[in-house]
């Protein structure tokens, strides 16, 4: 059947909201060495297409506009504002300090140096617990205020419903399993979780339940590799794996770990692509030296 103008009218539009989601025609047929995943903007949408595709993305955490516009710049494709900030920028044992308000801070701050990347924001400690309508206004926040794109909250069946709620209200929710670091002090430690062949059912149950209920994407953190990639292949949504193995679509790790700058935690499953707590500490010792000896400043460096 012939085309009308109408027709091609119509697939041009299409073609238009394509290429200004992807990247442009040159990203979505691949010419002049384009990646086909070189996507201009991340969004739920896009990660679903990686999943389909088999094209893995990698995340990073953030917490500040610096080191978000570093990680943009360098193709993260996700941004994760973590509850993990407690343990590396504030100095606590745990995450379970860290308020609302502080993520809605960083968060903020994040979203001012991205252009391309997913911002998620973590929902800290008792900010999705207490009750559904709660937790769905503290969401609210996280995106009107913060500028997330999407939250992310810990739990299975339990949270169910509450995530329903969101997403019937048009806020992206991305799950967590498997070592909840926020059931830290009911867990009694940082355990690998999944080994038994019960906990490992109920992950698997909890990750369909999460999917049914709207999310876009699960967090599978410190289980048995196997485990995780049996979930991922059961799931339409794709994983993001902490120490959960090569199976899941999706990597998330800490920053700070991944570039050498936390002290006294080094976990199997995180790889140091950097020493830059050691190449800092020399920079800053011959920043100091320099001012001692009267090095520094210089004449060119002077008005």
């Amino acid at each position: 059947m012939a085309s009308t103008d109408a027709d091609a009218g119509v697939e041009m539009d299409q073609n238009d909201q394509h290429d200004q989601l992807y990247g442009g025609a040159a990203a979505r047929s691949g010419a002049d060495g384009g990646n086909k995943h070189d996507y201009r903007r991340i969004t739920t949408r896009v990660l679903q297409k990686m999943k389909r595709e088999g094209y893995r993305f990698a995340s990073l955490t953030a917490y500040d506009a610096l080191f978000a516009r570093i990680f943009d710049e360098a193709g993260i494709d996700i941004i994760l504002v973590g509850d993990s900030v407690g343990n590396v920028i504030q100095g606590h044992e745990t995450t379970l300090p860290v308020t609302l308000d502080e993520i809605i801070y960083h968060t903020r701050a994040v979203r001012r140096g991205v252009q391309r990347a997913m911002v998620v924001a973590d929902m800290p400690f008792m900010s999705f617990q207490v009750s559904t309508n709660e937790a769905f206004r503290n969401a609210g926040r996280l995106m009107k205020e913060g500028g997330a794109e999407a939250v992310k909250l810990e739990g299975g069946k339990r949270v169910v419903k509450t995530v329903r709620r969101m997403t019937a209200a048009g806020i992206p929710v991305m799950g967590h399993l498997g070592l909840t670091p926020q059931s830290i002090h009911q867990f009694g430690g940082y355990q690998a979780r999944g080994r038994s062949k019960e906990e490992a059912e109920q992950i698997m149950r909890d990750a369909k339940a999460l999917e049914d209920a709207g999310a876009f994407a699960i967090v599978l953190e410190k289980i048995p590799a196997q485990l995780a990639a049996d979930v991922s292949a059961a799931l339409k949504i794709p994983t993001i794996g902490i120490g959960a193995g090569a199976g899941c679509d999706g990597q998330v790790l800490v920053f700070t770990d991944m570039l050498g700058l936390t002290v006294d935690f080094n976990p199997r499953f995180v790889r140091q692509y950097d020493n830059l707590r050691e190449r800092i500490n020399g920079a800053v010792a011959g920043y100091r030296g320099d001012v001692r000896d009267g090095a520094f400043p210089s004449q060119e460096e002077s008005y």
